[in-house]
């Protein structure tokens, strides 16, 4: 199960937040976007979880739960829209 992680703090590593969602069940992936050009977060992200009840359970637990000073968004993430390549 593929979630998205808002409102995260900008000092927050991938290994935080993979600890964050750990305890409900095994984390496959996590990925925080960045900018491309200054490297730094932009305060979201996503937690792959290999079970669809543990990332159930983990949106429960976590959504709205204060993680390094910022009251953290968890919910399913989306598919991922398709946009016009830049400049066309």
């Amino acid at each position: 199960m593929n979630l998205y992680v808002g409102n995260l703090a900008y000092g927050l590593t991938e290994d935080g937040l993979k600890e964050a969602f750990e305890e409900f069940g095994t984390v496959t992936k996590v990925t925080i976007i960045r900018d491309r050009e200054t490297g730094n977060s932009k305060g979201f992200g996503f937690v792959e979880m290999d079970d669809q009840a543990a990332g159930e359970q983990a949106i429960q637990a976590l959504d709205g739960k204060d993680v390094q000073g910022r009251n953290i968004k968890v919910n399913q993430a989306r598919p991922r829209e398709e946009r016009p390549a830049f400049g066309r």
